[in-house]
């Protein structure tokens, strides 16, 4: 098991919004210099069309970074997900992060099951793991049906609880039902609170161990650090009224996660 950061964690340093807007290049250096030994590019759209070259820089300076690369995407289409076994290879990256459904392209269990069977032997050939992510737009139990029914060493579960609350499900739930197909872990807080009024709720990003996040239990059902399961830092972060404090807050934010998950692992 590593700690790891994603594309997620410098959401507004990466964005055009940003003054100084970061490229992925120096994203890798950021976290590097924040110590952490994975880092997840995750729906990063210049991964899409970057070609083999551009692909081997980003691999190689995450190696001299003594950064382990994991790559994310979203969809099951085939030559898609061909397209990504290519960029992990090209990266060095082990493992594929994506989702059932892609904008309109929402195919039903059959139709999933289908695509993942056509693309499998290619990753289980590479060595490469395809980790579906929870989320809002499919039940957790209609994800576990095709990972269940593929039965794949190299198929499995991307866990996030907290995608899952905007489809009414728990998050003990969903990590009781996935934890012995996780093969990737989201980690960030949140939590509801109340809107200017106290009309209604925001659910969002909180800074770690201030929301809801149950990062003991979470950790203690998957065994992250026996069954080799990466945690992955994101962030919900709400804009904080300017760019210069927003992209500050992130940064916070990224230091305190990563020092508090040391915290924990050596507790």
């Amino acid at each position: 098991m590593s700690v790891g950061l994603s594309t997620y964690a410098y959401f507004w340093r990466m964005s055009a919004s940003s003054p100084r807007q970061m490229a992925l290049d120096d994203a890798l250096r950021d976290a590097a210099s924040l110590g952490v030994d994975v880092f997840q590019i995750c729906d990063h759209a210049p991964l899409d069309d970057a070609d083999d070259e551009r692909l081997n820089e980003w691999g190689g300076l995450a190696a001299a970074l003594g950064l382990e690369i994991e790559v994310g995407t979203r969809g099951t289409d085939p030559v898609h997900l061909a397209r990504y076994l290519h960029i992990a290879r090209a990266v060095g990256a082990r493992l594929v992060r994506s989702m059932w459904t892609s904008g309109d392209d929402q195919p039903d269990n059959a139709e999933t099951e289908r695509r993942l069977a056509s693309a499998l032997p290619a990753y289980r050939g590479a060595g490469v793991t395809l980790a579906l992510e929870t989320y809002e737009q499919v039940p957790t139990t209609r994800l576990l049906d095709v990972v269940r029914r593929l039965d794949d060493p190299h198929l499995g579960i991307c866990l996030d609880p907290a995608n899952t609350v905007a489809a009414l499900e728990h998050p003990d739930d969903v990590v009781a039902r996935t934890a012995p197909y996780v093969r990737n872990w989201h980690v960030k807080d949140f939590d509801f609170i109340r809107s200017p009024g106290w009309v209604g709720f925001h659910y969002t990003g909180v800074p770690i161990g201030t929301g809801k996040l149950r990062y003991d239990a979470i950790h203690e059902a998957l065994s992250p650090d026996q069954l080799g399961i990466n945690e992955i830092v994101e962030f919900w972060l709400p804009w904080q009224g300017d760019p210069e404090t927003t992209a500050r807050t992130e940064a916070d934010w990224a230091a305190t996660t990563i020092d508090y998950l040391r915290s924990k692992h050596s507790a």
